[in-house]
């Protein structure tokens, strides 16, 4: 039987011009850390900076974050480039003890977002596809369109509708085994997740906890949730 115990674990965010929200979005990081660390768990938080203009790396720098700068170009491209520097720093090849995390730098992650994550991991799971909600909930018709159709999405069991980069966490050596995030625009969560279920590895799907994200029209990701959002106004 497996050893399911978790040593460490890379939070991964990638940030293109986020220096408006990144230091938020690393607060709340910060905050969700403290738990796994104080039962002996390491904790290394990774900052992609991708093709940015602005002070994104600079403000994560200030928020305790390593930085990797990048031209990725992509966000599945950034989400790469961020674990494959995240283990390096942590020690080389990936091993089952180590857990990778992704998050949104839009996005603020609940205290309990990696604790609950280990704790699938303990139980055997290889990886944790969340919910999230967004942070202005219900407060225009575009939001309001955007969550019926989330809950409709749920419910039937669509994969776009519950995978998200902003609340993910998949084993090291089952994301290296299946080839890691594919370097594209959009989809590339769902697409890990299912290369991941057809290998056979087990996938969580919690409801609690959600992370929640913004609701902003104007996002970075070309078919972003503000893509989305903008289609539905």
């Amino acid at each position: 039987m497996p050893d399911d115990r978790i040593e460490a674990v890379a939070v991964v965010v990638p940030a293109r011009d986020e220096a408006s929200m990144i230091g938020q979005c690393l607060l709340a990081v910060a905050a969700a850390r403290l738990p796994v660390v104080r039962v002996g768990v390491r904790v290394v938080v990774m900052v992609v900076a991708d093709s940015c203009r602005d002070a994104t790396a600079d403000v994560a720098r200030a928020g305790g974050a390593h930085v990797h700068v990048t031209l990725a170009g992509s966000v599945g491209g950034a989400r790469r480039a961020g674990c494959a520097a995240a283990l390096r720093i942590l020690g080389g090849a990936p091993r089952r003890g180590v857990w990778l995390a992704t998050t949104d730098a839009d996005s603020t992650v609940p205290v309990e977002w990696l604790s609950s994550q280990l704790a699938a991991a303990w139980a055997g799971y290889d990886a944790v596809a969340g919910l999230v909600r967004l942070a202005a909930a219900g407060s225009t018709r575009s939001v309001r369109r955007w969550e019926e159709r989330y809950a409709a999405a749920r419910r039937a069991g669509w994969l776009h509708g519950r995978v998200h980069g902003a609340n993910l966490g998949v084993r090291a050596d089952a994301y290296r085994r299946v080839g890691g995030f594919d370097a594209v625009s959009v989809h590339e969560d769902v697409r890990l997740v299912r290369r991941l279920q057809a290998a056979g590895h087990p996938v969580a799907w919690p409801d609690r906890p959600m992370v929640s994200t913004s609701s902003r029209l104007a996002g970075r990701a070309e078919h972003g949730v503000a893509g989305d959002l903008r289609r539905l106004a």
